[in-house]
C-alpha cells in the first residue's frame, strides 16, 4: 500500500488515502475506484519544467547548442513555467486547438516541494520533498528553444496533474522509475528516470542555488526524447512506476466545456 494525498473537487483540504497495487483508493476505510471520485488537481502552486534533462533529449539538440544566439551548451537548468491556467485533473479533457493536428505528450515526474528550499545541498535535497505526482507536460510541437515557448506550452489545459501525490517514503528511488505512455491502449513510449542528466537531488540543488522553491511548488524533472503525439479523441495514459497513472482524452478546444472525458 502507498500513502497518497488526494484533493476532491469542492473540498479545500487534501485527504490522506492509501492505494493498493490494483489502483483501488481507500479513504477513511472506504474503498473507491478512481473514476468513482471527483478527483481534482492536487494542492500545488507553481509548476517549473526543466528542459533537456533526459540524456536522449539533450543529445538530440546538442548539435544546435553552439548556434546563435547562445553559442554554448546550457550550464544551469533551463526552466520554464506551467501556469495555473494549464492545470487539469485526471479524467479532464486536454483541449486541442483547431489549427493544430496533434499535441506532444510530455510524460514526466513531478517533484512536489514540502518546505521552503533555498541553496539546498544535493545530499539533503530529498529532505525538502513532500512527494511525487504524474504530470503530462503537453505542448504544441515546436523545435525552437531559443525563446520561451509560451504559446506552445502554456495554453489552457496543457498540464494534466495527478491523480494524487504519493508520499516520498513510498517511492524507493525517484531516479530509477519506469515511465510509460499509452495512446488508445498502445504503448508509445518507455523510458526511465535513470536516464536523467541531473538526478532529482542534483536538479533541486542546482535550481535552488539561484531561486527559492516553496511548499507546494512542483519541479518537473524533464521530458524524455521522442515524445509521442496524440490527435483528436485519442485517450492518453501515462504510468510512472510507484507513483500512479494519469489518463486524459484529447478533445477539440471548442468542445471542451466541463472538461471531463
Amino acid at each position: 500500500m502507498q500513502t497518497v494525498q488526494v484533493k476532491l473537487r469542492g473540498v479545500e483540504q487534501a485527504l490522506e488515502g492509501e492505494v493498493d497495487q490494483d489502483g483501488t483508493l481507500t479513504i477513511q476505510e472506504i474503498e473507491y475506484e478512481i473514476d468513482q471520485l471527483p478527483i481534482d488537481t492536487p494542492n500545488i502552486k507553481t509548476v517549473y519544467g526543466a528542459l533537456l534533462n533526459f540524456e536522449g533529449a539533450y543529445k538530440a539538440l546538442e548539435p544546435e547548442m553552439n548556434d546563435a544566439p547562445y553559442q554554448n551548451p546550457p550550464k544551469a537548468p533551463v526552466l520554464y513555467i506551467k501556469p495555473k491556467n494549464t492545470f487539469i485533473s485526471n479524467g479532464q479533457a486536454i483541449p486541442l486547438p483547431e489549427d493544430v493536428e496533434a499535441l506532444e505528450i510530455g510524460a514526466t515526474l513531478g517533484v512536489v516541494i514540502g518546505k521552503t528550499a533555498t541553496k539546498v545541498k544535493e545530499a539533503e535535497a530529498l529532505d525538502y520533498v513532500q512527494g511525487y505526482t504524474v504530470v503530462n507536460d503537453v505542448s504544441i510541437p515546436h523545435d525552437n528553444f531559443h525563446r520561451p515557448a509560451v504559446k506552445q506550452k502554456a495554453r489552457d489545459g496543457f498540464c494534466p496533474v495527478g491523480p494524487w501525490i504519493v508520499n516520498k517514503e513510498d517511492v524507493t528511488d525517484p531516479n530509477n522509475l519506469t515511465i510509460n505512455v499509452y495512446v488508445n491502449g498502445e504503448k508509445k513510449l518507455e523510458n526511465s528516470t535513470n536516464n536523467l542528466i541531473r538526478s532529482v537531488e542534483k536538479l533541486i540543488a542546482d535550481v535552488t542555488d539561484y531561486m527559492t522553491l516553496y511548499e507546494g511548488d512542483v519541479l518537473l524533472i524533464g521530458v524524455p526524447e521522442n515524445a509521442p503525439l496524440a490527435k483528436e479523441n485519442d485517450l492518453v495514459r501515462i504510468e510512472i512506476e510507484q507513483v500512479g497513472s494519469l489518463e486524459n482524452r484529447v478533445v477539440l478546444e471548442k468542445n471542451v466545456i466541463g472538461g471531463d472525458i
